[in-house]
């Protein structure tokens, strides 16, 4: 158990949630080694702009409140942004349109992230109610949308186990550089999973995670959205 992640969920308890944000997930899965994209939470468009600067165009940006658990239900979600222009335009709208959707809208920022590469993938959690934790992963996009493409181990696991979930998807020529696409670096997919399992057996009021999307290439495994649901 990590003092981060301790500190984190000790703060969405004091405030009486049970939704964990965007930035905190990501900082709770950093403490545990695991790969996050590189984002700054942002209050106003000229942060955003200096961050977009500092992170490298195209960036990513995404409202973060802790009453939006589905962010691209709200419109609050822009992908590939190319300049300041754009920047400053995505800062309104992401807040605007959130906010004609929920009256008083709790705005914490505007995350702005780095623009992501790779295989997409997806790593989550249920709660079994007879078995208890499940981690589940599966390839991203219409694979786990159309085919659902995926594997489930009970929690904790052991290495064997995350090694046979990768194994096992039908996709799996996918990650190993199918007809010419990056490869994905096993051993650092197989820690990730590793790290989702013991986070879960560190926090047993874990009800749901959601790790999607998350990216992999030659060069690691970087989670770009994570979602946590306490008990």
């Amino acid at each position: 158990m990590t003092d981060r992640a301790r500190e984190i969920f000790d703060s969405v308890r004091g405030e009486g949630r049970k939704f964990v944000m965007e930035p905190e997930a990501k900082a709770i899965l950093g403490s545990y080694g695991v790969g996050v994209t590189n984002d700054v939470l942002c209050r106003t468009p000229e942060e955003a702009i200096e961050a977009a600067r500092r992170i490298g165009y195209p960036v990513v940006m995404k409202i973060v409140s802790p009453q939006i658990v589905h962010k691209s239900e709200y419109g609050a979600v822009r992908l590939r942004i190319m300049s300041d222009q754009e920047v400053t335009a995505a800062f309104s709208e992401t807040v605007s349109s959130s906010r004609r959707k929920i009256d008083g809208l709790d705005v914490r920022g505007v995350i702005v992230s780095e623009t992501a590469s790779g295989q997409e993938m997806i790593i989550g959690s249920m709660r079994d109610p007879q078995f208890g934790q499940m981690v589940m992963f599966g390839l991203g996009g219409v694979n786990v949308e159309i085919f659902k493409d995926v594997a489930y181990r009970l929690a904790p696991l052991e290495e064997v186990d995350a090694i046979e979930m990768i194994a096992e998807l039908k996709g799996k020529k996918l990650l190993e550089g199918f007809r010419g696409r990056e490869r994905v670096d096993v051993r650092v997919l197989t820690s990730v999973l590793m790290a989702v399992s013991r986070l879960l057996a560190d926090f047993d009021d874990i009800e749901e995670m959601d790790l999607n999307p998350v990216f992999g290439n030659e060069r690691g495994v970087k989670v770009a959205d994570a979602r946590i649901i306490l008990r």
